[in-house]
């Protein structure tokens, strides 16, 4: 086995749950989850030999996700839907809010993907990520930007949802 498949294989094992997490954010389809992890992976193996050590590997990994994500449906970038039926939880602790109904939730949960789905692509990414936990430095070398950018942007947009949610008068 030669060096790069090794590699490829440990990129692969430490990240997968990265991967899957930016294909289930991207698709509600299980098939088309599996399709773009497909991609994901091929877009990886392509790269490999382009990657410069600039950025941790799970921060590179989750660029060329992302990246994937977006393209696999180049002609409905602007309308890309971001499903967070699975990390509700996680969206619910990042706007701390708790102590609802399940109904209360599912209506709550709803009004998130709705708004959600509003943000610009750069503003649904930030929010993918931060739902995957990763940090800001991370997500600033892969969306881009500045440090203190995504803090600022993390806070307009946890705000953003936090002031739709008040208006649902659960």
């Amino acid at each position: 086995m030669s060096g790069k498949e090794e590699t490829f294989k440990m990129i692969i094992k430490e990240n997968e749950a990265r991967i899957s997490g930016i294909c289930r954010y991207y698709s509600s389809n299980d098939d088309d989850q599996k399709d773009m992890y497909q991609e994901v992976l091929i877009n990886i193996w392509k790269s490999l030999d382009n990657f410069r050590g600039d950025a941790q590997w799970s921060t590179w990994v989750y660029r060329v996700s992302v990246n994937t994500a977006l393209g696999f449906a180049k002609n409905e970038i602007r309308r890309q839907k971001i499903f967070i039926r699975q990390d509700y939880e996680k969206l619910i602790d990042i706007l701390d809010y708790d102590d609802y109904s399940t109904k209360e939730k599912e209506k709550m949960l709803q009004a998130l993907e709705a708004k959600i789905n509003m943000l610009s692509i750069v503003d649904k990414i930030i929010i993918t990520l931060v739902l995957e936990s990763v940090n800001y430095k991370e997500i600033a070398s892969v969306i881009g930007i500045t440090e203190p950018n995504v803090r600022v942007k993390i806070h307009r947009i946890k705000s953003e949802l936090k002031e739709m949610l008040k208006t649902l008068n659960l």
